[in-house]
């Protein structure tokens, strides 16, 4: 039996831009113009070699694109093109949509090159993203933690994380209010911020974190937008933003000790 014309021009290539092999979409084009086919006839009407015949009709199977009755010998048809291409379409669909979520996560966390002397600063984007990693941050603390940062996102965030440190690892925090008891060994400084946005210190800053003098975090974003921090070892960066700790805890007065 000869293949029809259609099979000589462009279908074949349009499927594989669907996932299709060019054996499974010989295959499936075959079985369309066939009822109830065999694997000989299959492989006599499609041109697919005989030994890859089975492998193509078990993935055709696998895609909802072929249905096989169980007779001896078994007989294969093709599932519609109306339900078979629209399922196909369907499930790429999901899949193209799950790999943009995973590729925007890896995306978020990428790494920038500052290009004077190659130190590395991660850029962090989203809240769950940002908190995840300073309580990480904060949680691996071996010596010491400072946090500058607004009451809110203190008591959210931070004092939970404190709490589980050991008495070995000082803390010091510059905020604008505090409400209730201080936590035993805890160095706590009140800065009222100047005017500004809600919610945010100098400069649009909502707050720097260093921990044991080696990591630096800055977190940045105005109350309605999901915020973004910057991370780094770099000795310039640890240095710039020790500079603005030390200026602000010199404006800053001891708080209940």
């Amino acid at each position: 039996m000869e293949m029809g014309e259609d099979l000589r021009g462009s279908l074949p290539q349009i499927l594989k831009s669907l996932g299709f092999t060019k054996y499974e979409a010989l295959v499936y084009i075959a079985l369309l113009g066939m009822e109830g086919a065999t694997a000989t006839e299959i492989h006599e009407y499609s041109r697919v070699p005989r030994a890859s015949v089975y492998p193509v009709l078990d993935r055709l199977v696998e895609k909802n694109l072929v249905t096989v009755s169980h007779a001896t010998p078994k007989r294969f048809s093709a599932v519609p093109p109306a339900e078979g291409i629209e399922d196909l379409l369907s499930r790429i669909e999901e899949d193209a949509h799950r790999a943009q979520e995973i590729l925007s996560e890896i995306y978020a966390k990428r790494v920038t090159v500052e290009r004077g002397d190659q130190e590395l600063i991660w850029s962090i984007h989203g809240e769950e993203k940002v908190t995840s990693r300073l309580r990480d941050l904060i949680g691996g603390a071996k010596r010491r933690v400072q946090a500058f940062t607004t009451w809110a996102y203190l008591e959210r965030v931070i004092l939970p994380e404190i709490s589980r440190l050991p008495p070995s690892v000082g803390v010091e925090v510059i905020t604008s209010r505090w409400e209730g008891p201080v936590p035993t060994g805890m160095k706590l400084y009140l800065r009222t911020p100047p005017a500004g946005p809600a919610g945010q210190h100098p400069g649009g800053v909502a707050g720097i974190f260093l921990i044991d003098n080696e990591k630096a975090m800055v977190m940045m974003g105005a109350s309605e937008e999901a915020p973004t921090a910057l991370l780094s070892e770099s000795p310039g960066f640890l240095r710039f933003f020790n500079q603005i700790w030390a200026m602000n805890l010199a404006m800053a007065s001891p708080g209940d000790q």
